[in-house]
């Protein structure tokens, strides 16, 4: 223990003094400095390079030693840096201001052999950039600038993610993404004191996803319907599980669906405006933990197999009250125009094969759900196997 606080002690002592080589010295090699929330340098010419930075930037730095805390290989120190932000050379990118700093952060330093491995620095970046100028003053005009500017953008984002979940169902919530027009349906389903994940919408829903999941409990895996970018889009962004048809694995973890998605049959402007909504909507490709299929189980509904949009494409079931998460089964707008419609298949633009697509609509109004929920639209009610039957056609 006495070893250990004499290195932590000689190394603040050399960063007080702005000795390179001193502080240089204490840092065994291969040693990891950790500045949590900024970056990782490796000892010993990252650990230079940094200080070099700083004491180029601070040329009047002065660290002081508050406190230090020493269990076995390991000191805690609260340190006080001051000093004036004065140059000549820039931190980080930024040009020096000439504002005055005094900074309080803390330090756990590890220590073997006399030598540092490794330490995890701590301090309030937000509080250097208020007094470096970088960010507006406490209380300030330019802070109730930068905040509204924020909020008006969060108030966007939320506007095309979805904004907070909406309660459907007993243990069922859909968020509501893509714009004033809400045209891509997200549903979190309650599992194990958590939420799945049935699709993942738009990559711009995946924020609203994850606030969700969170005050739910948080998102225990993702079931994906199919595999296009509409419905795999915020997936590669959440961090959690991905699971699907084993027909859809292919295209989820590849092109979504390019080989048989001919985009060149939509109507113009559609025809034109599709291709980019596409690069817009999709984070990407994303790796799959497990499959499922007809009559398994996910967070209490049944799995349907129901092809055509997609070859893997699956629709969930819960009997007790007969609500049926269709995905794309149908459709409930007209993406050419954005209009609300009475139940029908995707766009054959889309569509893995439309016949076997009114095939599955047939196979959904066949159990008479009491609610069907397309992943494009509003929830059909009343007689809904009728407007599926009626959708579906000849």
């Amino acid at each position: 223990m006495a070893q250990t606080e004499d290195v932590a002690r000689r190394y603040f002592g050399a960063i007080d003094a702005r000795d390179l080589d001193g502080l240089v010295d204490c840092w065994a090699p291969g040693g990891i400095d950790r500045f949590v929330g900024d970056q990782e340098v490796v000892a010993p010419d990252g650990v230079r390079d940094y200080f070099r930075e700083v004491f180029a930037a601070i040329p009047d730095s002065r660290m002081e030693v508050l406190d230090v805390t020493v269990q076995d290989d390991r000191a805690a120190v609260r340190w006080r840096i001051n000093g004036t932000f004065a140059g000549p050379g820039p931190f980080q990118g930024l040009e020096p201001t000439g504002g005055e700093l005094t900074v309080e952060g803390f330090d756990l330093v590890r220590v073997a052999d006399g030598r540092i491995t490794r330490n995890d620095a701590y301090l309030n970046g937000v509080d250097v950039a208020r007094q470096v100028g970088a960010l507006p003053p406490r209380g300030s005009a330019g802070e109730r600038r930068l905040n509204a500017l924020f909020n008006r953008r969060t108030r966007v984002a939320r506007a095309l993610g979805g904004g907070d979940a909406e309660p459907v169902a007993e243990g069922v919530w859909v968020l509501r993404g893509g714009g004033p027009l809400k045209a891509v349906n997200v549903w979190l389903l309650e599992d194990a004191g958590g939420v799945v994940a049935f699709d993942a919408g738009m990559s711009v829903m995946a924020r609203p996803i994850a606030a969700a999941a969170a005050r739910l409990g948080g998102l225990r895996r993702i079931v994906l319907s199919h595999a296009h970018g509409d419905h795999r889009g915020a997936a590669a962004l959440l961090g959690a599980e991905i699971f699907c048809h084993p027909d859809e694995r292919g295209d989820v973890e590849g092109d979504a669906g390019a080989s048989y998605v001919e985009l060149a049959r939509f109507p113009p402007p559609a025809r034109w405006i599709q291709p980019r909504l596409q690069r817009f909507m999709d984070a990407g490709p994303v790796t799959v933990a497990g499959t499922v299929q007809e009559d398994d189980e996910v967070a209490g509904f049944r799995v349907l197999h129901t092809p055509g949009h997609a070859p893997g494409h699956i629709a969930l079931w819960r009997e007790a009250d007969r609500l049926a998460l269709a995905a794309d089964t149908f459709f409930g707008i007209d993406l050419a125009t954005g209009r609300r419609v009475s139940p029908r298949p995707g766009p054959d633009a889309f569509n893995w094969n439309t016949t076997t697509a009114r095939h599955s609509m047939r196979k959904l109004a066949a159990l008479d759900p009491a609610t069907a929920w397309p992943s494009h639209g509003d929830p059909v009610t009343g007689d809904v196997a009728r407007a599926l039957e009626t959708g579906a056609g000849a």
